[in-house]
């Protein structure tokens, strides 16, 4: 009678370790990601100056630099075509937010301290600081004029900024943090989305909530407008990419083919194909990667790009060694960047 609860507790512990085994089995052999093989988009170089993960990653106007970010105290600003870097903008603490504005001269960027800061382009001057968020500032983006910047965090509310006279309008309504804000390219909307499972859109002029969209089950971690104004797009928690139109706020297209969460979406600049961003690696890739440093054959897809009209996926790639936090296309549709938490920034040419 002794030995039952031994008994017992073995059985237990055997039980225990069949179901990790059939978990890890699935997750390795029958839950593989879609890989699709095509030339459209090929390695051109990967920038390894960041010291911990890199959460943003944008290119200015002219598409010949890159600024980029993340959890370590400073932003890169470096050539597309070497890697060489050309300023960089030094924080008290980590920056989860960077974008150009729109004429290329300035660059703005969001902080774990709760301040967005103003910089001169060129030589890495600091213009200006806007306080008034409480806590991590998580996004941000100009408007399409550069006269505004919205920015979102911690505290739940999206603030805009007169990039001139600093004065602030705060948009309430999202109930968590927020994760992503997107101007619609004629300046009259700013979509917004978050912990809180939704994207809400914004009149800019108003300051008024027009629209709240509820269809995903999970937050929404990245929103963007497509070119001509007539789409957006989200990519969220619940592994899934949706489209919405705007005329309607209508969810047209849903793209199910990531097994984990997308971090970030883009638009080509002619509109016609979608890249997003997710983390992809399985089980066994990320116990052996964070355990003991393994990068191989374990990893899993991180970037895809996208058909609009018709959802079908393209490519898939998979150089990065850990999820890709941030995407992004150049103006002139001929390189994509890939921010990623294995601390590395990509940059892929596209076939024309």
């Amino acid at each position: 009678m002794s030995r039952s609860p031994r008994i017992r507790k073995r059985t237990l512990v055997a039980a225990l370790l069949a179901i990790v085994l059939v978990w890890v089995l699935y997750d390795q052999l029958l839950n593989e990601p879609e890989r699709v093989d095509a030339d459209l988009a090929s390695l051109h170089l990967s920038f390894t100056e960041h010291t911990e993960p890199v959460w943003t990653v944008v290119f200015s106007p002219d598409t010949s630099l890159l600024a980029s970010s993340g959890i370590d105290p400073v932003v890169n600003i470096w050539r597309r075509e070497t890697g060489e870097i050309v300023a960089r903008l030094p924080h008290p603490d980590g920056v989860p937010a960077v974008a150009f504005s729109p004429d290329g001269t300035k660059v703005a960027t969001g902080s774990y301290d709760g301040n967005v800061r103003l910089w001169r382009a060129s030589d890495g001057e600091l213009i200006e600081t806007f306080p008034g968020h409480e806590g991590t500032i998580w996004c941000l983006t100009f408007s399409p004029d550069g006269n505004s910047i919205a920015s979102g965090g911690l505290d739940k509310v999206v603030r805009l900024w007169n990039t001139t006279s600093g004065e602030m309008k705060p948009l309430t309504g999202h109930g968590d943090d927020i994760w992503s804000v997107a101007f619609s390219p004629d300046g009259k909307l700013l979509a917004s989305s978050g912990e809180d499972k939704t994207i809400k859109i914004w009149n800019i002029d108003s300051g008024q909530m027009i629209e709240e969209l509820t269809d995903h089950s999970q937050a929404v971690l990245s929103v963007a407008f497509s070119p001509d104004g007539t789409l957006l797009a989200s990519g969220s928690d619940d592994k899934s990419t949706r489209i919405w139109r705007v005329d309607n706020w209508t969810s047209v297209r849903t793209l199910r083919r990531e097994s984990e969460c997308v971090y970030g979406v883009a638009f080509s600049p002619d509109g016609r194909t979608l890249i997003s961003g997710s983390r992809d690696k399985k089980v066994i890739g990320e116990i052996l990667q964070y355990h003991w440093g393994y990068n191989g054959p374990f990893n899993g897809v991180t970037l895809r790009v996208w058909n609009v009209e018709d959802g079908e996926l393209i490519q898939t790639l998979s150089h990065h060694t850990d999820g890709v936090s941030s995407v992004a296309y150049s103006s002139d549709g001929n390189w994509i960047a890939t921010a990623s938490s294995d601390k590395t920034v990509d940059v892929w040419r596209i076939s024309k």
